[in-house]
């Protein structure tokens, strides 16, 4: 059965991509199934709600989900937020950081968001493609596809700006999409502290999740979503409990 209704359907059309190396896994092929979201926010908003349930991932105006031919690594995984049980190194994490405020607002570019997701590109991620974005890149990668899409910032008691993760609601809570911070602040281990702020968000909102897109158990990249647990992950039954 189609996880699209009809009404929707026809505005969709879904595409498999070419082979392309793994960015997670050492000799492994990529594809992905893919499609690409409308001009209309409020429709992109309903329709990513139900392709996020289903496995798929955003960025900018394509909703994708990995296809590959000889491999099921990457596993979508979200947070029940209601039963989250930090461990004590996320409290610590916490701790840390609670001289910090957050900041809610539109995805909007600015210099100062520009600026930050540079640094970040430069100090984490050098050899990327990522690195080479012009500013049109970045409001871009904000703006398009964009279903209400909103940016949780970090700022230190000097209100500069530390920390950002865009997020897109969705009906039954918020996904994730990308996050960048502050690489000279590495003590805040701020790309979890986003997380948690996520997390703590949704609770106050008694929205029931937080997706965080794909986990690969083999890949250091994405071993830290296991830590917010309990997590779930979807899977051939559906949405089912982590080992």
């Amino acid at each position: 059965m189609s996880i699209i209704p009809p009404g929707l359907s026809r505005l969709l059309q879904f595409y498999l991509s070419g082979p392309l190396p793994c960015p997670y896994l050492p000799d492994q092929v990529e594809r992905k199934l893919f499609t690409r979201l409308t001009d209309d926010v409020s429709l992109n908003v309903e329709i990513n709600s139900m392709l996020t349930r289903a496995g798929f991932r955003r960025s900018h105006d394509i909703a994708y989900r990995p296809a590959c031919p000889n491999c099921n690594a990457c596993t979508p995984v979200r947070v029940p937020v209601r039963l989250f049980n930090p461990s004590h190194n996320l409290k610590r994490i916490a701790a840390r950081n609670q001289d910090l405020t957050l900041e809610i607002s539109s995805a909007e570019p600015t210099d100062e968001l520009y600026d930050l997701f540079m640094s970040y590109q430069k100090g984490r991620h050098a050899d990327s493609d990522m690195v080479l974005m012009s500013r049109d890149d970045f409001a871009d990668m904000l703006q398009e596809g964009a279903a209400e899409t909103l940016l949780y910032c970090l700022r230190d008691p000097f209100r500069k700006l530390v920390g950002c993760i865009m997020a897109d609601p969705v009906v039954d809570g918020v996904s994730a999409v990308y996050s960048f911070y502050d690489p000279s602040e590495s003590k805040r281990s701020l790309g979890t502290q986003l997380i948690l702020n996520l997390i703590s968000e949704m609770q106050q909102e008694r929205q029931p999740y937080v997706y965080l897109g794909y986990w690969v158990a083999a890949s250091r990249k994405m071993a830290y979503k296991i830590r917010f647990q309990p997590l779930q992950a979807l899977g051939p039954q559906g949405w089912d409990w982590t080992p």
